[in-house]
């Protein structure tokens, strides 16, 4: 396997458990509803295993992603989206939250942007 391939799994293993996460499945809850083990599910996530087109339509369906979402990277040649988040703990906590508190750290993302940019520009001036 090159090294293109490895990170492409890698990616495609973040998404998938980006979405497990979402779903609120753990990896064996996952696994018991693909008649698959716990073991190849974390293989799955961390890009150690990829699975068969059954394997994947079926972790798509069951997880209510499109291949899309697994594939996307792989035909706009952009491999490297998910390598430039830093903290997968932030992402999935962040899943984790009520549609109210995704609101509160949204808006405070852009204040926090809009503050940034002014003391940008007040250094340039």
């Amino acid at each position: 396997m090159n090294n293109q391939e490895q990170i492409l799994r890698k990616n495609i293993g973040k998404k998938i458990k980006l979405a497990r996460t979402k779903a609120e499945y753990t990896q064996e809850q996952l696994a018991e509803k693909l008649s698959l083990s716990p073991r190849y599910i974390s293989q799955l996530e961390r890009g150690i295993a990829f699975g068969s087109a059954t394997t994947i339509i079926n972790v798509c369906k069951t997880l209510n992603i499109s291949s899309d979402f697994l594939f996307n990277d792989l035909i706009s040649n952009k491999t490297h989206i998910l390598d430039n988040i830093t903290d997968d703990k932030f992402l999935e906590d962040y899943l984790k939250l009520n549609d109210y508190n995704k609101n509160i750290i949204s808006l405070l993302t852009h204040d926090l942007i809009k503050l940034q940019n002014s003391k940008e520009d007040m250094k340039n001036a």
